[in-house]
């Protein structure tokens, strides 16, 4: 009976994702950006809502940018627990672009996009993180640079911090975890680890007990003359802090 209510709400996500997707090739183009930002978000929060994940915010998330969100990184879930708590436009990998279906997604929430192996790109990146900064934008990454299992966190890589450092930009630490929804214990069911498949990273969510995201806003700060490096260091400490 379970692993029917799992395969129903699988077939709910998918046919959630092919409306979003309808929504970005056709609605998008005479929608302003705000409006696109408040479409992003509410197709993430019922995307949550559909595969039986509840929201849990602490914290208070950006009203405005120009603002860079930090975060640890835990499963692909991450993206969507991000945007229905506040929309941000997501540095991602290159491949995304080119998943299909996903890569709509992604592009139509304003991702930008980063050949991870290639110097020269990370500072074409940065040069646009930088601009899109000084627009006003609300940007995310994930420094730990790949997944963990929720429990450990990762050196934050410091890269792309230097948009944030060249604009005197704000950055502000959050802390992403998975508990269960009545017990409040951590649970392992959403990560995206190691050997983990992307199609067992969805179902177990859908098979265990009823799951909560809890994102843990920090507050925002400055490089005051701090370089990257000792930057990233400070904010994985922050969201360490965070993270209880």
């Amino acid at each position: 009976m379970a692993a029917l209510r799992a395969a129903r709400r699988l077939l709910s996500a998918l046919a959630h994702a092919l409306r979003g997707w309808w929504t970005i090739l056709f609605t998008f183009p005479r929608l302003a950006q705000p409006e696109r930002d408040a479409r992003v978000q509410q197709w993430a929060r019922r995307m949550l809502g559909i595969l039986g994940i509840e929201l849990r915010l602490a914290g208070s998330p950006p009203a405005h940018g120009p603002v860079l969100l930090v975060a640890n990184h835990i499963s692909w879930l991450d993206i969507l627990v991000m945007h229905a708590a506040r929309h941000c436009r997501f540095v991602s990998k290159s491949d995304v672009k080119h998943w299909p279906l996903i890569g709509t997604l992604a592009t139509g929430a304003g991702t930008l996009y980063i050949e991870r192996e290639s110097r020269r790109d990370a500072m074409r990146v940065v040069h646009h993180m930088a601009e899109a900064l000084h627009a006003g934008d609300v940007l995310a990454v994930f420094p730990e640079g790949t997944t963990s299992d929720g429990r450990t966190l990762l050196p934050f890589h410091a890269n792309l911090l230097q948009a944030a450092v060249s604009g005197d930009a704000p950055v502000q630490p959050v802390a992403l975890s998975f508990v269960e929804a009545a017990s409040g214990r951590p649970s392992l069911a959403a990560r995206y680890v190691d050997d983990d498949t992307l199609v067992g990273s969805l179902w177990r969510p859908l098979t265990a007990p009823p799951l909560a995201a809890v994102v843990v806003f920090g507050e925002p700060q400055r490089a005051q003359g701090r370089g990257r490096r000792a930057w990233a260091a400070a904010l994985r400490e922050a969201v360490l802090q965070l993270r209880g």
